[in-house]
């Protein structure tokens, strides 16, 4: 298992993670067979959105005697009222319910304690201007959280979360499909059959957030990778193609900022389909000729995904972080240290490029990559 860096909060997370909301509809026992399966494949990061009773006791009890090597990411405002889920910002019902997940999960603190499901502006700006943050800054200064995150659907919400300085880090929704869809604070939209026409490529407001997460060293988790198994079946997919769960997880952790890709399970073989990603072949990771040649090709041309479906490069550069940092440099009026940091430690540069395009014979979305070498040289070497 790999391991990556989450940001500023510098927990080193399993790429590989547990999204836990599949478990509600199993038993205790099950549960633990699923968790324990996870534990073996070094999965090491978890999130448990959910306010079902049952689900939490079932996963306390399968992490009992392993709590310390897992990260847990635990909901605030996610609440069981009346027998049934219900998101609030009224702190008292918040209150009860994340001290009802510490004794389920049989812990003392949550380590990344979430905002949960702020899709709306409206409901952005009530939650960070009143009682209800003031209630999560006081669960970190007491040590029951150890960072705070937010959980959203909506990259415009993000952007704002990750520049806000509230947050550390992001429970993002990633995937192929709703890479597509412009903003908006309506789940629903990104599950409708069909998508309508005229999208080409991944949408500039979701771009833009990775980048300034990157930016701003806001690590995000990822959630709905899969879109709910809709990118398995070709009939089902807004591509008419079928992606594997390898191809997904690859997909997502190309972004930039991405550290873990929380899947959900039911069964222990579906975690192993997931970890297999941790031995798999760029031939099986390669989502990016499936994209490109599906019959609904809505992916667009001339923009670099960091596939890096363009090796071998005979100068050796690695064209598709070359590419990110470029992507990265030029959205901002000056190039961040970070970033140039980052770019002058790779081995070979874009200075290497000897322009034979061999790389761009092999790109699925047509970029023009020999002239990206040579604008990120200028770009860097600028004085």
């Amino acid at each position: 298992m790999n391991y990556r860096r989450l940001g500023k909060t510098g927990l080193l997370v399993s790429e590989i993670g547990f999204g836990g909301e599949w478990m509600e509809r199993h038993t205790p026992e099950e549960c633990k067979a699923v968790l324990e399966e996870a534990a073996q494949s070094g999965i090491n990061i978890l999130d448990c959105w959910m306010s079902e009773p049952n689900v939490r006791s079932s996963l306390g009890n399968a992490l009992k005697g392993s709590r310390e090597k897992w990260y847990i990411q635990g909901h605030i405002g996610s609440t069981w009222q009346d027998g049934q889920y219900v998101r609030t910002r009224d702190v008292e019902k918040c209150k009860a319910a994340f001290e009802d997940l510490l004794t389920r999960l049989q812990t003392d603190y949550i380590d990344l304690g979430m905002m949960h499901f702020i899709d709306a502006e409206s409901d952005w700006e009530q939650a960070t201007s009143g009682d209800y943050l003031k209630y999560v800054q006081e669960l970190k200064a007491s040590g029951k959280i150890r960072h705070i995150g937010i959980s959203t659907h909506n990259p415009t919400i993000a952007k704002t979360a990750a520049q806000s300085g509230i947050v550390e880090m992001i429970l993002f929704s990633i995937n192929p499909a709703f890479d597509l869809l412009p903003p908006t604070d309506n789940i629903d939209n990104y599950f409708a059959e069909t998508y309508q026409e005229g999208l080409g490529g991944i949408d500039p407001a979701r771009t833009e957030l990775y980048k300034l997460c990157e930016q701003h060293d806001v690590g995000i988790t990822v959630m709905k990778p899969y879109a709910g198994g809709r990118l398995f079946d070709a009939d089902r997919s807004p591509f008419g193609a079928a992606l594997t769960p390898v191809q997904c997880i690859h997909y997502c952790l190309t972004r930039p900022a991405v550290a873990s890709v929380l899947a959900g399970y039911d069964t222990p073989e579906h975690v192993k389909q997931a970890v297999a990603y941790e031995t798999a072949s760029q031939e099986e990771k390669d989502y990016a000729s499936v994209l490109a040649n599906a019959p609904k090709n809505t992916f667009g041309k001339g923009e670099c995904t960091y596939c890096g479906h363009c090796k071998p490069c005979p100068s050796n550069i690695d064209i598709a972080m070359v590419n990110k940092y470029y992507d990265l440099a030029s959205m901002q009026p000056e190039v961040p240290a970070t970033v140039k940091a980052h770019y002058f430690a790779l081995e070979h540069r874009a200075d290497a490029c000897i322009g034979c395009r061999g790389c761009e014979s092999r790109c699925p979305f047509g970029v023009s990559i020999a002239e990206r070498m040579k604008k990120a040289d200028e770009l860097f070497n600028a004085k």
